[in-house]
């Protein structure tokens, strides 16, 4: 079926993406996979390529393009090439907001100019050792001085950890208010106290820096809140559909772009002195993946359109959360099985994808926490 969503000026964007994945970012992958983090010539790249800060107004060196469609467009084209290690939609879709909605003017013009242009890289700090979805379990501190705050704790599980020179940290504010009582405080690279920890070995994207961050009394000045004070609760629910809808897009690319390789490899591949595709078992699993993407890319093409117009709310945020990612999941693990062992070897893409692709129904809220919304809407 002919998607509706985009119009020519979203696949010439297409294009540009495409060669920049091309010449920036696949011929230097594997090392970073290697190194366990990207260059950051790639993020000065991106920057130069226009495709930092699309939403950011041009003022302050953005593109002064809210459409949504625009990073459709990148998770789309991102997940087809297999480069989750730039992590372009984190810096934009779900930090970005944060900058261009809460932040003063004297913050973005502080920040803004370095965010688009590659020179910032920026992460968010939620997670901790002990509290992941349940914010009420944050135990980072941050103590009122009169002039700044005396900021304590530690944060795991922090994607652009290593490489970040600009860090929003959710931290308790008020120690009574629970969850109602945090605040987003801006660390910056250079901040005395703030140490980094390891750069995590994980299964999949190895090229995307995941770190433990340490805050022992760094001092964060006042002019560094981002919002209101213990407003976090209300300002991080307000972003969070945005950041499952770019999680889910991902999702929903990563199962056709498997699905395409797969169709194509049991084409190929002979058994029993025939293609695999003369099998009807394997006939029956592309028929029933193919259908599965087909339904699933028309919820979310609406999702995405719903977005773009201001009209998506969180419960539909959530069921393309966790949809598409255990559709993602369910796919990796059928199309590599098709494989059979050339599946289970890293030089082929469905290896990499299979393991790629596993978080995705972890971060971002896991699946368990999007049906708890879905629920609650519909049960109270």
């Amino acid at each position: 079926m002919k998607r509706q969503i985009f119009d020519a000026d979203h696949e010439a964007f297409r294009g540009t993406v495409r060669t920049f994945l091309a010449k920036e970012v696949l011929p230097h992958y594997e090392q970073w996979e290697k190194d366990g983090i990207v260059s950051r010539e790639a993020w000065l790249a991106a920057g130069r390529q226009g495709l930092l800060g699309l939403a950011v107004p041009e003022e302050y060196g953005g593109g002064g393009n809210p459409d949504f469609r625009y990073a459709a467009v990148i998770a789309e084209e991102f997940t087809r090439a297999g480069a989750p290690g730039l992590a372009i939609g984190l810096h934009n879709d779900i930090i970005g907001p944060y900058l261009t909605s809460l932040a003063t003017e004297e913050q973005k013009r502080r920040w803004l100019p370095g965010f688009c242009s590659g020179e910032t890289i920026t992460a968010i700090a939620m997670t901790e050792p002990g509290a992941g979805s349940d914010l009420q379990g944050i135990r980072t501190t941050a103590e009122d001085r009169g002039d700044h705050w005396v900021l304590n704790g530690s944060k795991t599980f922090i994607s652009n950890g290593i490489l970040a020179d600009l860090v929003v940290v959710v931290a308790k504010t008020t120690p009574e208010g629970g969850a109602r009582g945090l605040s987003l405080l801006v660390v910056e690279r250079g901040a005395e106290g703030f140490e980094r920890g390891r750069n995590l070995d994980k299964i999949g994207q190895k090229a995307q820096d995941t770190a433990e961050l340490f805050f022992r009394d760094v001092r964060v000045p006042k002019e560094n809140l981002l919002g209101e004070r213990d407003g976090a609760f209300v300002h991080l629910m307000t972003n969070l559909a945005q950041e499952r809808m770019g999680i889910a897009m991902a999702g929903i690319a990563a199962a056709e772009h498997l699905l395409e390789i797969t169709t194509a490899y049991v084409k190929e591949r002979e058994a029993f002195g025939r293609p695999l595709a003369r099998l009807q078992h394997i006939r029956f699993e592309i028929a029933e993946m193919a259908t599965e993407c087909a339904v699933t890319r028309s919820f979310l093409d609406r999702c995405i359109a719903d977005h773009a117009a201001g009209e998506l709310d969180h419960v539909h945020a959530s069921m393309a959360k966790w949809w598409a990612t255990e559709l993602q999941k369910r796919v990796a693990d059928r199309c590599l099985q098709l494989h059979g062992g050339y599946g289970y070897m890293t030089e082929y893409r469905v290896a990499r994808a299979f393991t790629d692709g596993r978080i995705q129904t972890i971060y971002g809220g896991t699946t368990e926490i999007m049906k708890e919304i879905i629920g609650r809407s519909l049960l109270g």
